[in-house]
């Protein structure tokens, strides 16, 4: 059913239940997965000048890496046949969604899957959703895979 399948991954707990799941819909399907992971740095670029700014764009970037380290390492004792890759940069500044959606249509992805993490209320207003813009963009099937609603 799906041939290639497009996991975007952050780190948390609920992107770690959507590798899950994005395993064993590969596993069922015989499909490939690309694992993505968007390292928003765009409130680096607002800083005036320090030498903050570098590091703080170099620890996002990194911690990408580790992320994608870890879903590769999953995928790979699965069996998954998977690629990796990280975005430094938003496709528009500070929306990851756009990315995801863009990344999706360019990697020829049949299905997204990515977590969300159940946020409700102001925090979600604040914080925004990148799940929900995803699925507002997409023009391909999404996997939502929901973890317990924070506190």
């Amino acid at each position: 059913m799906y041939r290639k399948i497009l996991l975007a991954v952050d780190g948390s707990a609920c992107a770690d239940l959507a590798t899950q799941e994005a395993i064993a819909v590969a596993k069922a399907c015989g499909a490939d997965v690309e694992a993505l992971h968007v390292a928003d740095n765009v409130d680096s670029y607002f800083d005036t000048g320090s030498d903050e700014a570098a590091r703080l764009s170099k620890a996002i970037v990194a911690y990408g890496k580790q992320t994608l380290e870890e879903a590769a390492r999953r995928l790979a004792d699965a069996g998954v046949p998977h690629q990796v890759r990280l975005i430094e940069r938003a496709v528009l500044p500070a929306s990851i969604a756009d990315t995801i959606v863009s990344e999706a249509d360019s990697c020829g992805a049949d299905l997204v899957v990515l977590g969300t993490h159940g946020r409700r209320g102001v925090r979600r207003l604040v914080t925004g959703s990148v799940a929900e813009g995803v699925l507002r963009q997409a023009r391909k099937p999404v996997l939502l895979v929901r973890s317990e609603a924070e506190e």
